[in-house]
């Protein structure tokens, strides 16, 4: 599933979300389209499925700060 980052265009809000088929995204803050999309970083996985703890940089999610990671704030409703 694709994650992408956006900037509102009316609230300025930072965010991540998940986007599926042809489907839009919209603001979760204020629930504009105007979206700038941004630049971002994407994960790598290795052809044997064998992760190490020092492959794997466990960092917070850049728009919401959330421990889970990248993403995370789109995911709140799955809790």
């Amino acid at each position: 599933m694709p994650i992408f980052e956006y900037v509102c265009r009316e609230c300025q809000h930072e965010f991540e979300t998940l986007v599926f088929g042809k489907q839009k995204a919209e603001c979760p803050k204020c629930q504009s389209k105007k979206l700038e999309p941004q630049l971002s970083v994407f994960a790598v996985s290795s052809k044997s499925g064998a992760t190490s703890q020092s492959s794997i940089s466990a960092r917070a999610c850049g728009s919401c700060g959330d421990a889970r990671g990248p993403g995370a704030c789109s995911l709140k409703n799955l809790d």
